[in-house]
């Protein structure tokens, strides 16, 4: 009778245990996309640290393409490491500051070496101009329209998190 009790008490155990370490153990880093500023996931984009991505947008007055370029530190923070743009205007920098590369390449501006760090972005989905775009992997070989996955005009809180797969469940995953 102990022995049948044991092994009821081992597998009940493991029955719920399996699933607590399941659902609550980090199995994935992301870069993740909270609806405003909320704990609702809208949508993640699975990544790894030193891994880049991109956001482009439309500027609103000048309506050429901005290009931000992304790294994911190894303390899951995001670093600005470069932005391009075509024509100075509103909102777009002028000139790079001390240790920063202020180019002229292919008939584009480039600010490179900028190693801003930020635990985490506020975003805004164009509402006017609604182009923005999301670039990952190896020779940004993906891209999605932000239109794919937020709403336009919508603003959302982006940070790299590490997530269980309860949180994986609960978001979109961001593919193309």
């Amino acid at each position: 009778m102990d022995k049948l009790k044991t092994f009821l008490l081992l597998t009940v155990s493991f029955l719920v245990l399996i699933p607590l370490f399941l659902f609550f153990i980090p199995v994935q880093k992301a870069v993740v996309f909270y609806h405003e500023n909320t704990t609702k996931i809208s949508a993640y984009l699975p990544i790894d640290s030193g891994e880049t991505f991109q956001i482009i947008f439309t500027h609103s007055i000048h309506l050429s393409d901005v290009v931000e370029k992304y790294r994911i530190t190894k303390d899951n923070k995001i670093e600005q490491y470069e932005i391009i743009f075509e024509q100075f205007g509103i909102g777009m920098p002028s000139n790079a500051e001390a240790g920063q590369e202020f180019v002229y390449e292919d008939g584009k501006y480039h600010i490179k070496n900028l190693n801003n760090v930020f635990e985490s972005m506020n975003i805004r989905n164009g509402r006017t101009v609604s182009e923005h775009r999301l670039v990952w992997g190896e020779n940004d070989q993906h891209m999605v329209w932000f239109n794919d996955y937020f709403s336009p005009g919508a603003w959302y809180t982006v940070k790299v998190e590490d997530l269980t797969l309860w949180k994986l469940m609960k978001g979109v995953k961001i593919h193309d």
